[in-house]
């Protein structure tokens, strides 16, 4: 029998929120669906209101003195919180950083392909990380590779280098992204 992998989902915490008789607080400041204040009202009182209603009781500010509770449906406004959740992911884009690597003997043909690739990175937002790998004898022309990475670098064009090239052991690497 085999077995699959499947990586783990991430880990989110949910919000846990107190509703109806798991609400241990004496008094209540309650408001109603519409969003209006009802006023400071005991638990069972409370509780008696959100069952004439064929609502929920749900704990909003547990620290407020006295905690806020309002009378809603819960599952609709448990449906709600992550529509508004989704709303907010959708506004953030990422930026990532994508790499390019060059080798030192590079062909005219290759470096003019990596170099489109890279403008299409920057035009997208990304950064660029651009690396340069070094093998044997190849470690004795160190000059000869910086003078690579620059010339890629400006075959770019209008370009921040957020990191100048820099020789970390046997690569040497550069991030550049777009300018503003």
């Amino acid at each position: 029998m085999r077995s699959f992998y499947r990586p783990r989902p991430k880990y989110q915490p949910r919000k846990y929120y107190f509703i109806n008789h798991r609400i241990d607080a004496p008094t209540l400041r309650v408001i109603n669906e519409k969003g209006e204040q009802i006023g400071v009202l005991t638990k069972e009182e409370a509780l008696r209101k959100t069952q004439e209603l064929n609502l929920d009781l749900v704990l909003i500010a547990p620290k407020a003195q006295p905690p806020v509770a309002k009378i809603i449906d819960f599952k609709k406004f448990l449906y709600q919180e992550e529509k508004k959740a989704k709303e907010a992911k959708k506004g953030i884009k990422k930026s990532t950083t994508k790499d390019i690597s060059l080798s030192l003997f590079i062909a005219q043909g290759d470096l003019t392909r990596l170099e489109n690739k890279g403008k299409e990175f920057l035009a997208d937002g990304h950064q660029v990380r651009i690396n340069l790998t070094l093998r044997g004898r190849e470690m004795g022309k160190r000059q000869m590779a910086f003078d690579l990475i620059n010339k890629y670098i400006v075959s770019l064009g209008e370009v921040n280098v957020s990191k100048p090239p820099r020789q970390e052991s046997r690569v040497i690497r550069a991030v550049v992204a777009k300018k503003k």
